[in-house]
């Protein structure tokens, strides 16, 4: 099982969106490495990164605070999605030392792309699936698309992608209950598909935060794919 700590990139800084509002948001640290050697310290086995700037523009945006993380902590793996919409860019973010590279709103924009960078860059490819209401975000949560999450989780299957990464923006309700429709079905696919699956749950918090409110599960029959879960709760500080 993997536990995947996140930081979410704006203007350079750590943040975290409320309800994926560019201008609703809440600055954790000013200091992307230093955020990110905080995680290292606790453990962390990988490091998701995010460009929201870049997830908006289509193009990076915090390239910058990537490379000096990767220089920083050059044995920890690290992921970086948001703004990846070519092969140009994929490459200058392995060559700065990134491990893998997520692509998101061009997955469902021009699916070939996706293809395209499996066979270009094998093993350093996972496609990012934002579900709302079961169904596919694109450009950073902005846009709804016609394109069920199942669905696109099943189309890229069998493309040569590392993982599936999985946010589900509407997990929990106003309650605090778990919506576990999507969760299911993606689980189903996937067991179906011989994927194992880590549920990850993301927070600029501290370690402890973290700890105290993961939940993971794994499945043991693949070591080499997986599908990474992403639990969106803005009832909890700092999720």
């Amino acid at each position: 099982m993997l536990v995947i700590p996140a930081i979410d990139l704006k203007d350079g800084q750590c943040v975290r969106l409320r309800q994926g509002d560019m201008d609703d948001s809440t600055v954790f640290s000013d200091d992307p490495v230093a955020t990110a050697e905080r995680w290292a310290n606790a453990q962390a086995r990988r490091l998701h990164l995010v460009d929201l700037n870049g997830a908006f523009a289509g193009i990076p945006k915090n390239a910058e605070a990537v490379r000096a993380i990767t220089q920083a902590l050059p044995h920890l793996p690290v992921q970086i999605g948001g703004g990846i919409r070519d092969c140009a860019t994929i490459e200058s973010y392995l060559n700065a030392g990134v491990s893998y590279v997520i692509i998101g709103t061009a997955a469902v924009k021009n699916p070939d792309f996706v293809r395209e960078a499996c066979d270009t860059f094998p093993g350093h490819i996972i496609v990012g699936i934002d579900a709302k209401a079961g169904y596919v975000a694109t450009d950073g949560w902005a846009e709804t698309s016609t394109i069920r999450a199942t669905d696109l989780a099943r189309d890229f299957r069998d493309a040569g992608v590392e993982a599936i990464r999985v946010t589900i923006r509407d997990v929990l309700n106003h309650v605090g209950k778990k919506n576990n429709n999507l969760h299911s079905a993606l689980e189903a696919r996937s067991r179906a598909s011989h994927q194992a699956i880590s549920h990850s749950l993301l927070t600029q918090n501290s370690s402890t935060t973290f700890a105290n409110h993961v939940n993971l599960i794994t499945d043991p029959l693949s070591e080499s794919r997986f599908i990474e879960w992403v639990y969106k709760n803005n009832i909890v500080n700092g999720f």
